[in-house]
Order: C-alpha cells, then structure tokens, then sequence
C-alpha cells in the first residue's frame, strides 16, 4: 500500500514552524539520508528517504504549495502538479555545500529522482496509478460487535469523464510540445540541483492537444465529493484497515485510480474495554452475595446474562464468559468477556443492621482477629 505520510510529520516539524526551522530541519535530514554517506547496503533505503524528506522540503518551503496543502492535504498537491511542478519553484537555494566533495554533485537528483521525473532518457509519461487515500473512521463497540455499513463522502480527484483522462476534447487532434520540440524532456536546474526531467507542459509525452477538454481544462481529471458505501466486517479493532479498491485519487492519463484506506478507530465504552477480542469488566456485588454465593445478572455486548457466584467470593476475584466477546476478524469464533467483581461495602448502616454485623464479629465471622492472629503470632 502506497499511502503517502503527512509531510510536516516526515520533516518532524510542526504545523506552525517558520520557513527557516523547516529549511534548517530539511539540511539535517539530507546530509543524514544522503545516499553517498550512508554504507552499500543502506543506499537503497536512503535514496527512498531522500525522495521522502526533498518532496516534503519542496512543498513545505513554497508558501502557495504550503496553503494549499495545509487546506486540501495530499489531494491539494497530486491534483495540481505533477512530480517535477513540485519541485518547480522550492526553495534549495543555500544548500551547495551539502554535496560538495561527495563525488556525484548536481546529479545526485538525476540519479535518485530519475524515476520521478523521466530522468535523462526522456522516458515518456504513460498512463499510471493514482495516489491512494486514507480516511480515518470513527465507530462504536456495538457496531464493531456485530457489523454495519456506513457511507462516507471523500474529496478527490477523479479521472474526466468527458474525455476519459487524455485531457483532449473528444475529436481534436495533438501536435508536438512547443516548450520540448516534441523530445518529451527539458534540462533543468535549480540551485546545485542540475537534471533532465520529463517536460511539464506536455506531460513528458512530446505533444499537446490543440483543443483541451472543456470539462477539465486538459488535465484529464477533475476534483469532486463522492459519497461512497463502506460495508465494516465484525470484529474490527482499532487499526484495522479495510481497502476500497480505485477509489483513490485519479490515475494519470487515463489510468487506473488508487485505492481508498478506511482506518477504523473504536471509540472508548461506558462499560467495556477491549483487548483483542476479549471484553473487560468490573461488576459491584453485595457484601451478603459475595459471602453466601448466588447469581447476578452482568451485562455483555449483546445483553445480559446471569452469572453464578461462589460463597466466599473476595474483591478483584475475575470471572470468564466463555464466547462473550468480541467475533474474531481472522478466524471463527468470539473471544471471552472476563468480569472482576468488586464486593460493594455498605456505607450506611441503620442500627439493626449494625447489631447483626457485630454480632457476626464476636461470632469471629468477620476473621479480622483470626487473620493478624496468623501474621503476627500471640
């Protein structure tokens, strides 16, 4: 699963962190992750960090990519720029000295972003996936318990209609990319950052329509809300995720769209907590229940049930209802409910029912003498 992370998180900086911390972070984090100063076996891991932390920095350090990110998250920024329009325009500026003396220079960004951006070869964009989604849901026990089906409404981009993603007005016809001559790709620098990237007007597909389509103004896709129908399985817990397949963002040129994460977070119980698919408890008994046995009723997810108490029976003593709790996501079955009781101690007492409780005590039924008797001796 291809679901981008938050990119003041990737940065480690907070919402509200002027453009210098963000800068000053961003120099950390490159000399840390660059791939010519990290051992062999660590490059490849470097390299998709690096990719990480600069696309974080590039969107970060423009104040309109910023707003716009800050206002629509991920869908603000992969539903107006494509790979190299990120990196158009951020500030990398001061950031020489990083690089000198590692032997690779200015390619580094046409070595490790290559695949973002066409690299030198030119490569022509094609039709391609589009970005998934996560959406983070909030949900009952009970609902959890037995399953339901919730409809959510998501903002996001979706591949036009009108003219299926090529962007073209149907019928008109393409000509070669003014900007490119038609190659597909432009050279491009930007600080000590100095690559061939796909070219930005055409897409890195040599040629531009004549006639964009009116519905999306060309870029083959169009923003709107969808009101979509998730079916929640019994026995979901926090975390658990459930796919949506291709109700993501739009793909590029037509292709296919990404997927949609449904996140589920259980909200906290009055009564229960959860742990797996066991259910938890405490439960009040008397002080004549907990010293005579006898049955009390005790509620579970699906109602309440009479559970049997031994004479004798001491505070924090735990219980279990075998297949009362939770159903099992992965398996058959439900897990246990354990209930601990807690014995309630009268607080008030009206003189007759005091006269029996001391009566109780000089019988030596309330084993308070009895017990220092076994700890201390005579």
């Amino acid at each position: 699963m291809t679901v981008k992370r938050d990119y003041y998180e990737i940065l480690g900086v907070s919402k509200n962190a002027p453009a210098e911390e963000i800068k000053k972070t961003y120099r950390k984090l490159a000399l840390q992750y660059h791939p010519d100063k990290v051992p062999e076996e660590k490059k490849k891991a470097a390299e998709e960090k690096f990719k990480e932390i600069s696309e974080a920095y590039a969107v970060l350090s423009d104040s309109k990519k910023k707003s716009q990110y800050d206002q629509f998250g991920h869908a603000g920024i992969d539903g107006n720029y494509s790979s190299e329009d990120i990196f158009r325009g951020a500030d990398f500026s001061g950031f020489e000295d990083l690089f000198r003396g590692s032997g690779v220079g200015g390619n580094v960004f046409e070595g490790i972003f290559g695949d973002l951006f066409g690299g030198g070869s030119g490569r022509r964009q094609r039709a391609s996936k589009g970005v998934d989604l996560e959406y983070m849901m909030e949900l009952p026990l009970n609902e959890a318990y037995s399953g339901t089906e919730k409809s959510i409404e998501i903002y996001h981009t979706i591949t036009c209609r009108k003219c299926s993603g090529s962007g073209d007005e149907p019928g008109s016809s393409r000509k070669a990319c003014p900007q490119c001559g038609g190659t597909g790709k432009l050279g491009y620098s930007r600080g000590f950052f100095s690559f061939t990237q796909g070219c930005g007007k055409c897409g890195g597909t040599g040629t531009i329509t004549t006639n964009p389509c009116g519905k999306c103004g060309g870029r083959g896709k169009v923003k709107e809300s969808s009101r979509i129908s998730i079916k929640i399985p019994a026995g979901v817990d926090t975390g658990t995720s459930i796919r949506v397949r291709g109700k993501g963002e739009a793909g590029e040129l037509g292709g296919p769209g990404g997927d949609l994460y449904i996140v589920i977070k259980l909200k906290p119980h009055d009564v229960f907590t959860r742990r797996n698919d066991d259910l938890y408890l405490e439960a009040p008994i008397s002080f004549t229940t907990a010293a005579l046995g006898g049955d009390i009723e005790v509620p579970t997810i699906n109602g309440r049930v009479s559970m049997k108490i031994p004479a004798g029976t001491q505070t924090d003593r735990v219980f279990r209802l075998s297949g009362k709790g939770m159903p099992s996501l992965h398996h058959r079955g439900k897990g246990d409910q354990f209930v601990k009781v807690i014995v309630s101690v009268p607080v008030k007492l009206n003189s007759e029912q005091r006269k029996l409780l001391e009566e109780f005590e000089k019988t030596g039924g309330g084993n308070g003498k009895n017990i220092f008797k076994k700890i201390f001796g005579r």
